[in-house]
């Protein structure tokens, strides 16, 4: 008898891998931006918000420990797929044609792959620099209810008072788009939930959730670098570039 591990790692088990922790990915991003837009708010309502993560301790480590596991077994399925179609193609290097009406292929589709080693980089130098960047041992720190918390709006502001991290942040969530605008509605097709009357309605999803959580992140950088109001100063006209 084939063991559950041979199974989970097969062709199939990949895909449904692959299908299972994208789900699972996206309703973070959701959550994610949910957060991010406090920013909108004013300085104490996002401080505010990452204070009371902050706060969870030991929780937060295992949400993010966990929350790297899926990311690390989504990245690992999702290249072990592609990987084997490439093996499996008999003739390499050929052009891509169009297979008409009912193919779902489109530019997405084809640069899964590369979209997602932009999106992976994206990540790791995204934790580093807020995750991990300055706090309030570094000077980052303001009030909030009589309480001195880490200033990480201020540390926001910073960066996107830039217009090179703004405009290669807008660019990276156009990347986003794209790689979850075929990811949604394919990771429902490899859980087996889509019959082939629900492929159209879920294509068609797929791009209104994927254009809708690209722009929530895109606008977060603009407001930042035209509104929000520079660190110690209380302006809000953006520096020059």
């Amino acid at each position: 008898m084939q063991s559950s591990r041979f199974h989970l790692w097969s062709s199939i088990g990949k895909k449904l891998l692959t299908g299972i922790t994208g789900v699972g990915l996206m309703g973070f991003l959701v959550v994610h931006l949910a957060g991010n837009l406090s920013l909108l708010s004013g300085k104490d309502a996002f401080n505010g918000y990452t204070h009371k993560l902050e706060g969870l301790g030991e929780l937060l480590v295992v949400a993010e420990l966990g929350l790297l596991a899926v990311f690390l077994i989504h990245v690992g399925s999702a290249v072990s797929v592609w990987t084997n179609n490439r093996k499996a193609r008999a003739i390499q290097n050929t052009v891509v044609r169009s297979k008409g009406a009912p193919s779902r292929q489109t530019v997405s589709s084809r640069s899964m792959i590369i979209s997602g080693a932009i999106l992976l980089a994206f990540i790791v130098l995204h934790v580093l620099q807020f995750r991990f960047g300055p706090s309030i041992h570094e000077g980052y720190v303001t009030r909030l209810a009589n309480e001195q918390v880490r200033d990480l709006d201020r540390l926001v502001v910073e960066t996107f008072k830039q217009l090179p991290f703004v405009i290669g942040y807008m660019a990276v969530m156009v990347v986003l788009g794209l790689h979850l605008r075929h990811g949604f509605w394919s990771a429902f097709q490899s859980l087996g939930a889509l019959n082939p009357r629900l492929r159209s309605l879920a294509f068609s999803a797929g791009v209104f959730v994927a254009g809708l959580l690209a722009l929530g992140f895109f606008i977060l950088p603009i407001y930042v670098y035209l509104f929000a109001p520079v660190p110690g100063t209380g302006l809000v006209l953006a520096p020059h570039p």
